[in-house]
């Protein structure tokens, strides 16, 4: 850096890139806002928003952390800096080759079904071989890209000693490709093409949503790690790399800013945002020799600490391998459609070699017979069982979005079916904190806007908030003072909003108004707690706030359940012990501390405005603020069950018509390709009825 004419140092001319949560992000608009308050800053060159993972990519020569953060705040979106070297790639390659294949088997399959039905029409011997050898030219090439997932998949299968769904699905277009060439080879009167390429291009359709459900989840544990602080300032002034840390450093952490390792307060006065890390609704003082964890958030002040845990010792990090290790617990999950390939492979496989078998033995004709076993292969081939879940969930998930309601894992459905008891946090998820503040004369009410609107601080947000149609009142000598609150001057007359004996007041004119935050309600709080108890499932509150609180929230839902106080590690054992006991758990939840109970339960939930490792470890997102789409997700879900296992009955009822006409030599081409397609319609049509019931 150099010095300029005035003093002031210049700033470093090498662009440099910071990755910025922003969690409120909800539309266009809201780029738009984000966007345009970061370009406006001088020394910024881009901003680019990443809506679906709530973030935005700053670059500029001046592109700081608690610069762009500032911007974003008054521009009325909270942000977060994120370490960008902890976030998963977004590209999503697998969807893209996906689709190509999708594509090229599309355009393949109506190519050749032209030519199909000019030799099903009856064409000449002469024009029927010159199609057959037009149809190889166009299959081939395109088989062999498009079915490419399904023969890898096979193979790595088989070279473990193992059975799955594609292995009859890459026999059925191995030999039907086969057979094929070696009848227009020879001249034969039947090809199969159009039936390999018809069944390649329905299972990838399958295939495909299958993996857009799956996309959707971004690993929790990756998220956690991401939000640790990426830079810390030393008492010294230097700023260094969080991970360069060492127990006994001593570390600045200016109002605003979050603390970057566990630690002790060694000078220094400041209320402390804990609500995130552990539930507690209220800000928490912190003094010197106060214990402070990573994560937490300064609301005022500034600290000096002295660094007790860093890197992997921390709590934040210890969080996160809680969290990795209960994903890949609840990933063992076997899903539906899974569990039937175990069946149905060797059973397709069994069917088509014993009608193999039976020709050879009954006519002496090998030809006859392999025409016949490549018929019985192509006519099961699980078509309508590779679209029975995919289109339920996709239709399911259409359903729920509407709803206001976000899947997204692709097992969701299949346990929310599942569900026998519901876990539900408080702070944050039951319940949001607004001040009540209808008893403040209209002058009061003025002055306690323009107080509260001078301050960041969580309350002074709330105090603000409940007074949205109040003209603030014109303030001079405005100061905030850390830990009590902020002062001012109205009318020549001293004035204050912050800490009172039992709360937070508004001191004006020698009187004082209590203005504390309450906790409220949720919408449909008590309408989910209200249809799970109907429905005979039982219901738990979670917290980690103090006593008080929880218990009066219970008992205003009508919970007799309830556990206050519980730490991170504390809710994860709970979530635990009751699947060990048999339980399938719905937990509910929007924190740091909730992060691995909702990784841990069978299935989980957090609303829109929850932590984003709290969404990410989650397997459904609430997008409104409204809570009783809950009951009706659990409702659909048990609904959508119901037709996974009735298109599972559709295909099985197919495969009771056609595995006859297979193997008794009467299954054509043409007989596959329209039996191939109904019993798919039919599996999507029946997905289509899905309906969510208010």
């Amino acid at each position: 850096m150099t010095a300029l004419a005035d003093g002031h140092l210049a700033a470093p001319a090498t662009p440099q890139t910071v990755i910025l949560s922003v969690p409120d992000m909800r539309c266009a608009g809201c780029i738009a806002g984000v966007e345009g308050a970061l370009t406006d800053l001088p020394g910024i060159d881009a901003a680019r928003v990443n809506l679906g993972q709530k973030q935005v990519r700053v670059t500029g020569a001046r592109a700081t952390a608690p610069r762009l953060i500032a911007a974003l705040s008054d521009a009325g979106f909270a942000a977060a800096e994120m370490d960008d070297s902890a976030l998963t790639p977004a590209a999503d390659t697998k969807g893209r080759a996906l689709m190509m294949r999708i594509g090229v088997a599309g355009f393949a399959m109506m190519n050749v079904m032209i030519l199909s039905v000019a030799v099903w029409s009856g064409a000449g011997e002469a024009t029927r071989d010159l199609f057959h050898w037009i149809s190889a030219a166009i299959s081939l090439p395109a088989l062999v890209y498009a079915a490419r997932p399904f023969v890898a998949s096979a193979a790595t299968a088989l070279a473990a000693r193992r059975m799955n769904m594609d292995v009859p699905i890459s026999l059925a277009i191995i030999l039907a490709a086969g057979v094929s060439l070696h009848e227009t080879w020879i001249g034969g009167a039947e090809a199969w093409f159009d039936a390999a390429l018809s069944l390649t291009l329905f299972l990838l359709i399958g295939r495909y949503l299958d993996h857009r459900t799956r996309r959707t989840a971004r690993s929790a544990a990756a998220a956690l790690t991401a939000l640790e602080v990426p830079r810390a300032t030393l008492d010294t002034g230097e700023v260094v790399r969080t991970a360069d840390l060492r127990v006994g450093d001593r570390v600045r952490v200016a109002a605003g800013a979050r603390i970057p390792v566990d630690a002790r307060v060694t000078e220094g006065r400041a209320d402390l945002d804990r609500s995130l890390l552990t539930g507690e609704s209220l800000p928490v003082r912190a003094t010197p020799g106060t214990l402070v964890a990573a994560g937490e958030t300064v609301l005022d002040g500034h600290l000096v600490l002295t660094a007790t845990a860093v890197g992997e010792d921390t709590g934040l990090r210890r969080m996160a391998r809680a969290v990795a290790v209960a994903e890949g617990a609840r990933g063992a999950h076997v899903a539906l459609a899974d569990r039937a390939a175990k069946i149905y492979a060797p059973a397709v496989h069994g069917l088509a070699f014993a009608g193999f078998l039976g020709w050879v033995l009954a006519t002496g004709d090998v030809h006859r017979a392999i025409l016949v076993a490549v018929a019985t292969l192509i006519i099961t081939c699980p078509c309508a069982l590779g679209l029975a879940v995919p289109a339920v969930s996709v239709t399911a998930a259409r359903r729920l979005f509407e709803e206001g309601l976000l899947l997204k894992s692709a097992t969701a459905l299949e346990r929310l079916a599942q569900v026998d008891a519901i876990v539900l946090d408080k702070t944050g998820t039951l319940t949001t904190g607004t001040a009540e503040l209808s008893h403040l004369p209209p002058e009061a009410a003025a002055v306690a806007r323009a107080l509260a609107l001078a301050s960041d601080h969580p309350v002074a947000r709330a105090v603000a908030a409940a007074l949205p149609h109040i003209a603030p009142a014109a303030l001079t000598d405005l100061a905030e003072v850390p830990g009590d609150g902020v002062t001012a001057r109205w009318n020549g007359t001293p004035v204050r909003l912050g800490r009172g004996a039992a709360g937070t007041v508004l001191e004006l004119s020698g009187e004082s108004f209590d203005v504390t935050p309450r906790e409220t309600l949720r919408p449909g709080a008590a309408r989910l707690v209200a249809r799970a108890q109907s429905a005979g499932l039982p219901v738990t509150l979670l917290s980690g706030d103090r006593t008080e609180p929880v218990r009066a929230v219970a008992a205003e839902l009508g919970i007799a359940d309830w556990h206050a106080r519980a730490t991170a590690e504390e809710k994860l054992d709970l979530l635990r012990a009751r699947a060990a006991a048999g339980q399938r758990v719905l937990m509910v939840g929007d924190g740091l501390n909730d992060a691995g109970a909702l990784a841990v339960a069978h299935v989980s939930l957090a609303p829109a405005t929850a932590l984003d490792a709290a969404r990410a470890a989650s397997d459904v997102v609430l997008l409104g603020g409204d809570l009783a789409a809950v009951p009706a997700a659990l409702e659909l879900a048990r609904t959508a069950r119901r037709r996974m296992l009735q298109n599972f009955a559709l295909a099985a009822i197919y495969n009771a018509v056609s595995i006859p006409l297979a193997l008794s030599g009467l299954a054509t081409p043409l007989m596959a390709a329209i039996a191939m397609s109904s019993s798919s319609i039919l599996v999507v049509l029946n997905a289509l009825r899905l309906k969510v019931r208010s």
